[in-house]
This record gives C-alpha cells, structure tokens and sequence, in this order.
C-alpha cells in the first residue's frame, strides 16, 4: 500500500489532482462510480418518498463499501478519506460527474 500522500491541501483544486492520482485502476473508478450512484439513488428515493428515511442510515455502507473495495482491492492504497475527509467525498462527486460526461474514462 502507498504511504507517501500530502499531509494538507490549501484549497479543493489543488487536491483534486492527487485525488485522481489515487484512482488510476479503472475497476476501482466503476466502484466509486456505483457507490456514489447508489448513494444519489438512495437520497433521491428518501427525498420523493419511495422508500422510508431509515434507508439513509445505508448512504455510508454503500459509498464507502464500494469505494474502499475498490481503494483495498484494486488501486492497493489507502482511501484518501482517512486523511481528507471533506476533500475526499467532494471529489467522489467530481469524479462521478466528471465520469458522466466523459472527461475521466468509464
């Protein structure tokens, strides 16, 4: 597993580029990318009352199952949320939008 990681970051844009460094393995990228799904999906779901407000209580399993997964079994390092926890869950979001218009490679 990687150690070498910057311990501070002055700003989100200078974080992204090292957030993208650390996912590089395309599997692991399609796991960031179902977590954060299943996440939006969940919330959308709790928000137009489909489903009760205790599925919330699953955002957590399901964004950071599928991300860490990815993080421990695919890209072999430490997910960037242990040290960054704000920047890393913003650039799960960049990362999935970015995704979905095709500027990061599905």
């Amino acid at each position: 597993m990687q150690q070498n990681r910057p311990s501070s970051f002055t700003s989100f844009a200078e974080f992204y580029p090292y957030y993208l460094s650390e996912h590089k393995n395309r599997t692991s990228r399609r796991l960031h990318f179902c977590g954060t799904l299943a996440v939006l999906s969940i919330a959308a779901c709790v928000l137009f009352g489909v489903i009760n407000a205790w599925w919330l209580l699953a955002l957590p399993l399901c964004g950071y199952g599928f991300a860490w997964l990815g993080h421990f079994v695919f890209e072999k390092n430490r997910p960037a949320t242990f040290q960054h926890p704000l920047y890393s869950l913003a650039g799960d979001f960049v990362m999935f939008k970015d995704m979905l218009i095709g500027r990061i490679a599905w």
